[in-house]
C-alpha cells in the first residue's frame, strides 16, 4: 500500500488540473499557445504593468526565468514593454489588446473548471477549500 502524499504533492497534483484543463480549453479554442510558467505570469500581471523583477518575485522564480516567460509572450503579441514612468532604468510588462482578450478567455475558463470541480466535491467544499487556502495566504506571502 503506498504511502499516503502529503499536502504539497495533493495541491501540486490539483494546480496540475487546473493548467492542464485551461490549456487544453485554450488551445481547443484556438488561443496562442502557452507554457504553465507564461500561464503563471500572466495571472500575476498588474493590468498597469509590472516589472520583471517584481513578476519573478510573485512567481518564486528566477529573474531569467521570469524574463524567458515574457519575452516569449511578447513575441506573440500577448504582452508588451513599455518605460516605466517611475525609472529611467525600468521597463513595465503589460498585456496588449490581444493579451487581454486572451486573460479573460483564461478567467472565463478557470471559472468553468472550478464549477467542475465543484460538481465533482460540492460547492460547499470547493467555498471551504477557497475560504482555507484565502486564510493561510493573505498577509502571509512568503512566511511560514
Amino acid at each position: 500500500m503506498p504511502a499516503p502524499r502529503n499536502l504539497p504533492q495533493l495541491l501540486g497534483d490539483a494546480r496540475r488540473w487546473f493548467d492542464e484543463g485551461l490549456l487544453a480549453a485554450m488551445a481547443a479554442a484556438g488561443a496562442t499557445p502557452v507554457s504553465p510558467t507564461q500561464v503563471q505570469l500572466f495571472a500575476v500581471l498588474d493590468e498597469s504593468g509590472t516589472t520583471v523583477a517584481e513578476l519573478a518575485r510573485r512567481m518564486g522564480v528566477t529573474r531569467q526565468t521570469a524574463h524567458q516567460a515574457v519575452h516569449g509572450l511578447v513575441a506573440t503579441g500577448l504582452l508588451e514593454q513599455i518605460p516605466d514612468p517611475d525609472s529611467a532604468r525600468q521597463r513595465l510588462i503589460r498585456r496588449t489588446a490581444e493579451g487581454e482578450r486572451a486573460h479573460r478567455q483564461a478567467e472565463s475558463t478557470l471559472g468553468e473548471l472550478e464549477e467542475r470541480l465543484a460538481d465533482r466535491i460540492g460547492h460547499d467544499t470547493v467555498a471551504a477549500l477557497r475560504a482555507a487556502l484565502e486564510s493561510i495566504t493573505q498577509g502571509a506571502r512568503g512566511a511560514c
